[in-house]
């Protein structure tokens, strides 16, 4: 069923996914509430000196390009391949676009959503009914105050992404012991170890627990650190065996060269003397001193043992935070935590298909509580292959739902490109 403009809707999250959604829906004449509890951007200042293994071309939508030139005429896009850091696609990119007259007045920044429900309906009530679908929702939002206030939306975008919920580093997913005291002074990210944290990790001991990207970004940045403060010592802990060549799985004939070759280096890194690498290992207990602030690590697995550290690096993924809609009927696979695909949810190939996100298409992102849609990284779940191109190509579909047309596509008919 079209949800036809004017209608409100409701965009959770303003990071790069959240930007993209808002400008298309304004594109299309409707009205738009962005909300976002923190900055524009929050979690990309965080790594912004960090370059994407992701070129330039994959992370922008044409309809944010041509945007921009009819806002600025004087303004040129970076080159389609060129491999931007988190601080060149914000300053070149994300922050004019959020500063664009489309995007600008419809900011709520500092403001946080708490919760989302549907005007009278509660959870339980009109299961699978047209009705439920003709209710509009109501939202419980928190300013940087503290004042509480309620707003009201026809459509509900969910754009919040995962990275404020990261994984528990002890075994089976559970949290260490020790772990859930010191979870917020354990770095979960991406430190910038060769500028304003350097003094934390040159000449120290440091463990990175994981082995996806960001685990394997910080060992190389962390291996050559060590090659100019020599005292700099860096144990890399997997849960894994390895995948042959090391830590890291290759992806066969990896389109993207740059992800390609972070791997490599990462492997080739742990199979060195630059650094030690503790294969099938977790960590049982995780501690540290009031007196010298130094962690030690019980590590259990394929062997026991005790590390005593300067620093720990847990890049263990992250989850969504789904409470946030506990009040919706919303399903989610039961593997990844991201929502179910409507379609054959309680099949075999449904819950193949809440595994395989990627397979795309607009039915991919219906969900069980009519006109809530959830895009970006948290429609993953936990998963950690999304990229922002996937991310814009979901936007494309969903406004093809929305406006209940199949050939809806602006980043064709505006942009002049077909992703």
């Amino acid at each position: 069923m079209a949800v036809d403009t004017p209608a409100r809707i409701a965009i959770l999250g303003a990071g790069p996914i959240g930007l993209e959604a808002a400008l298309y829906a304004r594109f299309l004449g409707y009205d738009v509430d962005i909300y976002e509890r923190g900055r524009v951007c929050e979690h990309i200042r965080r790594w912004a000196h960090v370059r994407m293994f992701s070129p330039f071309g994959l992370n922008a939508s044409p309809l944010g390009i041509a945007a921009l030139v009819a806002q600025e005429p004087t303004w040129r896009a970076p080159a389609a391949d060129a491999l931007l850091t988190g601080a060149e696609f914000l300053e070149q990119y994300l922050l004019p676009l959020a500063a664009s007259d489309l995007i600008e007045d419809y900011l709520h920044l500092g403001t946080e959503v708490l919760a989302i429900s549907k005007t009278e309906a509660l959870k339980g009530e009109l299961f699978q009914q047209d009705e439920r679908g003709d209710e509009d929702f109501r939202l419980l939002v928190c300013d940087k105050s503290g004042a509480e206030r309620y707003a009201e939306a026809d459509v509900v975008i969910d754009a919040t992404g995962v990275f404020g919920q990261p994984n528990s580093i002890g075994a089976g997913g559970l949290p260490a012991l020790g772990e859930r005291e010191l979870t917020h002074e354990m770095e979960r990210g991406l430190p910038d170890v060769h500028g304003a944290d350097r003094v934390r990790f040159a000449e120290k001991h440091v463990a990175v627990i994981g082995e996806g990207f960001s685990a394997a970004t910080n060992i190389i940045a962390l291996a050559e650190l060590a090659k100019r403060y020599r005292q700099t010592r860096v144990t890399w802990i997997t849960r894994s065996s390895g995948h042959g060549e090391g830590p890291m799985r290759s992806i066969a004939n990896d389109p993207l060269a740059e992800r390609d070759r972070i791997a490599a280096t990462a492997n080739a890194l742990a199979n060195s003397d630059q650094i030690t690498w503790l294969p099938e290992r977790v960590i049982s207990t995780v501690s540290r001193s009031n007196e010298n602030g130094t962690w030690t690590l019980q590590l259990a697995g394929s062997g026991t043992q005790e590390l005593v550290l300067d620093q720990v690096i847990a890049n263990v993924g992250h989850r969504p935070d789904n409470a946030i809609y506990r009040e919706l009927q919303i399903d989610e696979c039961s593997a990844t935590g991201g929502p179910a695909r409507l379609s054959g949810m309680l099949t075999a190939q449904g819950a193949a298909d809440c595994l395989s996100v990627t397979a795309g298409g607009p039915e991919s992102l219906l969900t069980s509580e009519p006109n809530f849609y959830i895009l970006g990284a948290k429609s993953y779940g936990r998963r950690s292959n999304f990229l922002l191109l996937n991310g814009i190509r979901q936007i494309r579909d969903l406004f093809k739902i929305i406006g209940d047309r199949d050939s809806l596509d602006l980043y064709k008919t505006i942009g002049g490109v077909q992703l």
